[in-house]
């Protein structure tokens, strides 16, 4: 049985990261769930009109291997405001699972408590406010993963987050062959990892 991994999906969210997770995660044949907060289209925050499979109601007693927070400020804040949302990434952590985010999303993380004596990495300005307890961040890394969490910069660094999700949940053979798919070259290919 593939791996399966949820991406929810609000308003305002950073739509290179939510595609780029969605398709590169499609592409090594693992189970993508894309779910938005509420029914209908999510409007990105560049306007691109974003179809989810389903919504967060019906899959919240769903069980996944991974849960990814796409970024982007606005739709960071309300992944943050969501209920659903943080009763799923705190069972999700509570049962030894990974869980993932972006951008502006690690911010999500850290208000629930699960950057606390973690190292990380987000987008520049969205964890250094926050008073998180024994938060290590790491911001010259492009990718950072401590135990079950995984953390990225930004829309500059889908990709290798993407890929990096893909080696994590299948494994080495399976990122290079989609990797290779698409062209990459060679030099773009080592992004500074921090594995905590």
């Amino acid at each position: 049985m593939p791996p399966r991994v949820l991406v929810p999906l609000a308003t305002g969210c950073e739509e290179m990261e939510a595609v780029t997770i969605i398709d590169l995660l499609r592409r090594a044949g693992i189970e993508v769930t894309a779910a938005g907060l509420e029914a209908g289209p999510v409007i990105a925050s560049r306007g691109v009109r974003l179809l989810p499979d389903t919504t967060l109601d019906a899959v919240a007693e769903a069980s996944f291997d991974l849960i990814v927070l796409p970024g982007g400020a606005e739709g960071a804040r309300r992944l943050g405001q969501d209920s659903r949302l943080a009763a799923l990434l705190t069972r999700q952590i509570a049962q030894g699972r990974r869980v993932a985010a972006i951008c502006a999303a690690p911010a999500v993380l850290a208000r629930l408590g699960l950057l606390n004596g973690r190292r990380a990495t987000a987008y520049p300005g969205f964890l250094e406010p926050l008073d998180v307890s024994g938060l290590v961040l790491d911001s010259a890394a492009s990718i950072v993963m401590d135990g079950p969490v995984i953390t990225s910069r930004g829309p500059g660094t889908a990709m290798d987050f993407a890929l990096f999700l893909i080696e994590q949940l299948t494994d080495l053979p399976t990122r290079t062959q989609v990797e290779d798919g698409l062209q990459r070259p060679a030099s773009q290919r080592d992004a500074p990892i921090t594995i905590a």
